[in-house]
């Protein structure tokens, strides 16, 4: 288990080893237990965790957290705009492609606006956004990706890696500065647009080995992450998102990363994201039967996870363990490598199968 010491020394030998070689494109130039180079060939630094960090070509520097954003809408936008439906995500690392509010906004042609497709993920390749964007999808879909790496719920309840990182509720504030108005460049309704949220598993990475009531704080996060949601619900003329997508947190206790530590911090990880996914079932439920005329979807990316990890080699896999090869599950040792972000791709495309998106 990581204690704030640990962590603490962690950053220490970190900052030491800022003189060492510096690290290729797309390689991993940090986290808990990386001894290897800490500095990027080329672009920046990007950690999208304490756990993980790797060097994204031609990035810049982290943003500063903010509270709203707001953003230049285009000289031109194309007519073909107004047939797209639009899709608002949020989350962490599993969900980012590292898009801004000061760049491009998605369009016909470049649908995920900026980074252009497939963005930079936390694999160097397509993420489950990036397919469901531009191969699964069911119709022009215009994605505003806001999901950020490292992200939790509400950083005054679990602080992320660093301040820069953008939370729930930084990123929800910046939708409401750029697209919340419906402006001439997104014009969606009610009806053509769904907002998915997939968070939860740096809060948890972050503190379940904290003391106190891990089941009782669970319900601190879900009311912080629900806040956000009813934020969402209600935008301008009280109508705002009514098309829901939830995803709950995967077993990471079986990232190569956990399976480094010891059989107990494995068990108290999975034991604090099975009870923390259970009440995120419930918060959704009870939300939808709160607000008439939401729809809601919850994609169990536990079950689905632990479907394929339990038979690897069904899935053109090696193994449930490795990480970076070819055929590996994971990217990394705390990210699924895209091969497996396919996969879910297709589980969350079977989800919306009955709706336009």
């Amino acid at each position: 288990m990581f204690s704030r010491l640990a962590l603490a020394a962690f950053a220490s030998v970190v900052f030491v080893r800022l003189v060492d070689a510096q690290q290729t494109v797309w390689g991993q130039c940090g986290g808990i237990g990386w001894t290897g180079a800490t500095t990027c060939v080329s672009g920046s630094v990007s950690p999208f965790s304490f756990y993980y960090s790797q060097c994204i070509p031609g990035a810049t520097s982290a943003p500063a957290t903010t509270t709203t954003t707001t953003v230049t809408a285009p000289t031109s936008v194309p007519s073909s705009v107004g047939d797209a439906n639009f899709w608002f995500s949020f989350g962490d690392s599993y969900t980012q492609t590292g898009f801004t509010t000061t760049g491009a906004v998605p369009a016909p042609g470049n649908p995920l606006g900026n980074p252009p497709y497939p963005g930079f993920t936390a694999v160097g390749g397509t993420n489950w956004v990036d397919v469901d964007t531009t191969v699964y999808n069911k119709s022009l879909i215009l994605t505003y990706n806001y999901a950020y790496g490292g992200a939790t719920i509400n950083a005054s309840l679990v602080q992320p890696y660093t301040p820069t990182v953008l939370s729930l509720i930084d990123q929800v504030n910046e939708f409401m500065g750029q697209a919340a108005s419906k402006p001439v460049f997104a014009p969606w309704t009610s009806s053509n647009a769904l907002f998915s949220v997939w968070i939860g598993i740096n809060d948890i990475g972050n503190s379940y080995y904290q003391s106190g009531d891990r089941d009782a704080f669970s319900d601190v996060l879900l009311d912080s992450y629900f806040g956000q949601v009813q934020k969402l619900l209600v935008i301008r003329d009280n109508v705002g998102a009514r098309n829901f997508l939830f995803v709950n947190v995967p077993p990471v206790d079986r990232s190569p990363l956990m399976l480094s530590q010891s059989a107990d911090a494995q068990a108290l990880e999975k034991k604090v994201i099975t009870g923390f996914n259970s009440k995120l079932a419930s918060r959704v439920a009870s939300f939808k039967a709160a607000n008439s005329g939401v729809t809601t979807w919850l994609w169990d990316s536990n079950a689905a996870f632990t479907t394929v990890l339990n038979s690897p080699t069904a899935y053109g896999f090696v193994d449930a363990t490795s990480y970076g090869g070819a055929k590996s599950f994971w990217g990394n040792n705390y990210h699924p490598s895209s091969a497996a972000h396919d996969i879910w791709g297709k589980d969350v495309a079977a989800v919306l199968a009955d709706t336009i998106w």
